[in-house]
């Protein structure tokens, strides 16, 4: 219930507020076909379903944080961005690769925030094998930054990546920021 009120608090006027709250209950709900639907709904209506769905990375739920990741994965916008960084971390290895998915959606935009949490929490192996995803996929969609992230990959499947990550981020931020 909590996750509803968090919604009805993004979601704006009074229709807005009954219909986020209700797709907020079907895509925690344990009604499979509810739940696609919902997220279908949301991922139509595009951007400004993001607010929506972004509280609901934090939710207890395991449904709900894969809801939501999924449906930011489709949406693809980089708004999402710094939550999409902090759910490759969950405890759900399939909100993690949702997660990732929508960073890579969300394009070249959030490279930085991927490269800015390898440099603050170089400790986490989940999210260094999420930000390689990432970063791999970046890479190779978009040559003009392969050479840039090319010394970060290499860090991540070194032998020590996590002394090796930070500075190779760090330079890949240099860089892209010119």
């Amino acid at each position: 219930m909590s996750e509803a009120r968090e919604v009805n608090r993004s979601a704006g006027r009074s229709g807005e507020v009954e219909d986020a709250g209700r797709l907020v209950a079907e895509l925690g709900g344990s009604d499979g076909m509810k739940r696609k639907a919902a997220r279908e709904v949301l991922v139509s209506l595009g951007e400004p379903s993001v607010d929506v769905l972004l509280p609901l990375l934090g939710a207890r739920s395991d449904i709900l944080r894969w809801e939501a990741a999924k449906a930011l994965s489709e949406i693809g916008s980089p708004v999402a961005g710094p939550a999409l960084v902090r759910a490759l971390e969950d405890g759900s290895s399939g909100v993690r690769w949702l997660a990732a998915q929508g960073l890579i959606a969300a394009g070249g935009v959030v490279v930085p925030l991927v490269l800015e949490a390898l440099i603050d929490r170089s400790g986490s192996s989940l999210l260094m094998t999420g930000a390689h995803h990432v970063l791999h996929d970046t890479a190779k969609a978009d040559p003009a930054v392969r050479p840039v992230l090319r010394p970060v990959l290499e860090a991540l499947e070194g032998i020590d990546p996590t002394s090796e990550v930070p500075p190779a981020a760090a330079e890949a931020l240099r860089a892209l920021r010119g």
